[in-house]
């Protein structure tokens, strides 16, 4: 089967949803049980976001799960200890790689977000490898092929990176365990991914609607958005976390009534995209 789903749309909007995939390859031969590896998973994001390719946006889903090929992060970010060879390709470039790849949240993960191990073994490098090409290029190709058509058709682009996040960060999640987040976070890496305009509208719009919303922080937006925004170009990219609370019972996955609200909140906020030209921001 596809490793992903790209439904092209007609709008200047990009949305894709690295995270969210469910399907656990039979090579992946984890030692943690499913139910764990779960927990990793941006749950029910291409549920929220279901709308969109009615309305004309290009939407992107992962079907492979995080936990096994990490799409929104780059491809030097791998953790040699994993593996039983040296890594042929680049290494880690910047203090944020490493500390990615130290807390076991590299391309490749090592350990879940409580510390506890995927593996009992040695991955090889041709393993590795072969995950790249089947589920990472891919991916990246899609999001790529989406932002180039709208950008061609309409003189800019407007890319949501879409995720979600646990209420309380886990211990080896990020460099900030037990932080209690906001309803949302909206990351453009410092406004280097998109226009510190398009940020704002983009918070102030959730705002509005009651949530709270916090602007590159902790999460200021990785890969994908890195990879792709160039704001002086017209291309804009940004991160959207949402709390899962909003949503879904955090230890049973489960969907709760709040959903209800929240698509509605998030179709709002897709519409004033699809009717803002950043260009006139």
């Amino acid at each position: 089967m596809s490793e992903l789903r790209y439904l092209p749309g007609h709008t200047p909007l990009v949305l894709d949803s690295p995270h969210s995939g469910t399907h656990y390859p039979d090579d992946f031969r984890h030692v943690c049980e499913r139910a764990v590896l779960r927990h990793a998973e941006d749950t029910h994001v291409e549920k929220l976001y279901d709308f969109a390719p009615g309305l004309g946006v290009h939407w992107i889903e992962a079907f492979f799960p995080r936990s096994y090929v990490d799409a929104n992060r780059d491809l030097c970010e791998i953790d040699e200890s994993l593996l039983d060879a040296p890594w042929p390709g680049p290494q880690p470039q910047t203090p944020g790689q490493w500390a990615k790849v130290r807390l076991g949240k590299g391309l490749i993960w090592r350990l879940t977000d409580q510390g506890l191990p995927l593996y009992d073994r040695l991955l090889s490098v041709a393993e590795v490898q072969q995950r790249l090409q089947r589920c990472w290029l891919p991916y990246h190709q899609a999001v790529q092929q989406a932002i180039d058509a709208a950008h061609a058709q309409h003189g800019y682009s407007l890319h949501l990176n879409c995720h979600s996040m646990p209420a309380v960060a886990g211990s080896h999640a990020t460099d900030q365990p037990g932080l209690v987040h906001a309803d949302f976070v909206v990351g453009n890496r410092d406004h280097s991914s998109s226009s510190p305009a398009l940020a704002e509208l983009v918070c102030h719009a959730l705002q509005r609607e009651g949530y709270s919303v916090w602007l590159n922080h902790p999460y200021k937006g990785v890969e994908l958005v890195r990879r792709y925004g160039r704001p002086e170009q017209h291309r804009h990219s940004l991160q959207l976390e949402i709390n899962r609370r909003l949503y879904m019972d955090e230890h049973t996955l489960e969907l709760h009534a709040g959903w209800v609200p929240l698509q509605q909140s998030l179709q709002a906020l897709v519409q004033q995209l699809l009717a803002t030209d950043p260009r006139r921001l």
